[in-house]
């Protein structure tokens, strides 16, 4: 089985819960369903009781990205309070950082800007008109990858707030990491509130 960060397709299924306070996530390779990683939001007992009162959107976050149930995480990924702009920063599994995503203030579909770790902008992620669909552009506008809702069902739909997303990444692509990063970050920066 390759490492959960060597995948070129991933489908990322949020965890159904009707009233939560934290979000997860189950990784699976889509042609087989087998999980192969979980993304689970990690935040202290005072975020969990501020979330509450304030929308959990306008609050920080850190998500960690692991191939399996309790098992150490190989992507760490943080967003910071942020009201018109937010910053989500992914680390490696030592600490190291990968690069962040600095959200877009206008932007028709939303979409984030990609920087490296010393601040050079190197992508961009850019959303369609119903803000569902994401593409994952260098910077020549060549596209890396894909980040696409896919529909579970009306019922699903009208009575949760889960969303499932599949990522596609294309091959040749160096930056699997931060895509599958960004799916996750596109849930919990653009999403949350919709």
């Amino acid at each position: 089985m390759p490492h959960l960060l060597d995948y070129r397709r991933l489908f990322v299924r949020e965890r159904v819960a009707v009233i939560k306070l934290t979000d997860t996530y189950d990784l699976l390779d889509p042609d087989t369903q087998a999980v192969v990683g979980v993304a689970r939001e990690n935040v202290s007992g005072l975020v969990k009781f501020f979330r509450l009162l304030i929308d959990k959107s306008l609050m920080p976050t850190t998500v960690e990205i692991a191939p399996g149930e309790n098992q150490p995480p190989v992507l760490i990924i943080k967003r910071n309070v942020g009201f018109l702009r937010k910053k989500v920063t992914v680390f490696d599994a030592q600490g190291g950082q990968l690069g962040y995503f600095k959200s877009k203030i206008l932007s028709l579909g939303g979409g984030f800007l990609v920087y490296s770790p010393d601040g050079q902008q190197f992508a961009d992620v850019k959303g369609d008109w119903k803000g569902w669909n994401f593409k994952f552009l260098d910077a020549t506008g060549q596209e890396m990858g894909l980040v696409t809702k896919k529909w579970a069902g009306l019922g699903k739909e009208l009575f949760t707030s889960a969303d499932n997303y599949i990522v596609e990444i294309k091959e040749g692509t160096a930056n699997n990491a931060l895509l599958i990063a960004a799916a996750i970050a596109i849930d919990t920066v653009l999403k949350e509130k919709q």
